[in-house]
């Protein structure tokens, strides 16, 4: 008996993730993720810039096949730690902006 109160508890707590993630999700929800999905590649695309090294000496160097690989995974991560953190703003203004374009024409006037 207590397994199954255990079952419905974890499957109570489950669904709201499962509800977030159906397609039928809130768009501003969606269009939130989309903001700082946005903000994280951009983030990416900036640190690549950053790590972006002329020479091969170093852990962050080509050595070999995975040099590049080891920097991808890197930067990527650098970028995913920064849009958590906060990131540098660019999330919420695309989000504001998205909420807008949902409202309507109507809503761009005001």
């Amino acid at each position: 008996m207590r397994a199954a109160a255990n079952g419905e508890a974890q499957a109570a707590k489950a669904l709201p993730s499962a509800i977030r993630n159906s397609p039928f999700a809130a768009p501003a929800d969606k269009a939130k993720k989309t903001a700082q999905d946005f903000e994280t590649m951009f983030l990416e695309q900036t640190l690549e810039r950053v790590f972006a090294s002329s020479g091969t000496e170093g852990p962050l160097g080509d050595n070999g096949t995975g040099g590049a690989v080891y920097r991808s995974m890197l930067v990527k991560e650098y970028a995913g730690g920064i849009a958590k953190a906060g990131g540098v703003g660019i999330a919420s203004q695309i989000y504001r902006e998205l909420l807008k374009l949902q409202e309507g024409p109507h809503a761009r006037n005001a």
